[in-house]
């Protein structure tokens, strides 16, 4: 009875957000995007899509997303939103940063993203334009992909910090105390599988279309470099995601090195009581901040 009643809400939800869609005008970008997708499958095999195609998006979004982060710490203006401001980024991180994840992502990424097309032939995954989701679906899979992998790092991440194996793993993540964009995916080979895993779980759940598995992917990135960007931006439109965590409540974590183990959501640390340090900190910062004004 309760998995019919949920069938419908979700059938009501699907249907209001169609009726909604049937309103809206047109979206002036969809006739391009649809040029542009029909020429690639004519042109490029589904096993250089998924490959090629697949590592271009990770890339060109990875270091695009960064752009901003990067640009910040020339404008002075900004410095008043970095998080930590007596830990200013330097050149010789930076670059240390930027060989290590050059790495991973070609010899540790690239040969999963090689199973991409393997996975969509045996899952039978199309990825003809006809077959592609509406915006509300490709949306709503998005969120659930999050927060499936949410849960997953939550675990796996709190596990990486026992005092027997952090040393081990997940103590190169945490070089660097004060947090920047580039640094999102800078880790140990072994972290960049074990927390990267998680990704895929939603996909396998989730995926129905080619599309979402670039969608997802840009999703995730956004997410973790704006937690990892080490600036907390006003009028930033990821906050206005439900029970998003942000680039304030990572940054305490690197700053602590405990507690604040999700990746993007805060209910899992809320739950478990990971985030007392933090609200305890944030209080005190307000009541600091008070007494400044005062």
């Amino acid at each position: 009875m309760a998995v019919n009643d949920s069938v419908n809400i979700l059938n009501s939800a699907y249907l209001a957000v169609e009726y909604i869609d049937s309103f809206l005008p047109d979206n002036p970008l969809q006739q391009p995007f649809k040029n542009a997708w029909n020429y690639m499958l004519d042109n490029y095999t589904k096993f250089q899509i998924a490959t090629w195609g697949s590592l271009i998006v990770h890339e060109a979004s990875y270091f695009l997303l960064c752009v901003p982060g990067f640009v910040f710490q020339f404008i002075p203006y900004m410095k008043k939103y970095k998080i930590q401001q007596d830990k200013p980024e330097t050149w010789e991180k930076q670059w240390k940063c930027f060989k290590t994840l050059i790495f991973n992502h070609f010899f540790i990424q690239l040969p999963l993203i090689c199973g991409t097309y393997y996975f969509t032939e045996y899952f039978n995954i199309p990825y003809e334009w006809e077959e592609m989701p509406r915006w509300y679906v490709l949306v709503a899979q998005c969120f659930g992909c999050a927060v499936i992998e949410d849960a997953w790092h939550y675990f796996l991440h709190r596990l990486l910090h026992h005092k027997r194996i952090y040393k081990y793993i997940h103590k190169v993540h945490h070089e660097f105390v004060s947090p920047f964009g580039m640094q999102a995916e800078y880790a140990h080979p072994l972290e960049t599988l074990i927390l990267g895993a998680g990704f895929f779980i939603g996909i396998v759940v989730f995926c129905n279309h080619m599309i979402l598995l670039w969608a997802w992917v840009l999703c995730r990135l956004m997410e973790t470099i704006d937690v990892h960007s080490g600036y907390d931006v006003p009028l930033n439109p990821l906050h206005l995601v439900p029970f998003y965590a942000g680039a304030r409540f990572h940054d305490f974590h690197h700053m602590n090195f405990i507690g604040n183990y999700a990746s993007t959501f805060t209910w899992w640390d809320r739950l478990f009581g990971t985030d007392s340090q933090f609200i305890a900190y944030t209080e005190k910062e307000k009541k600091q901040q008070l007494l400044t004004k005062k």
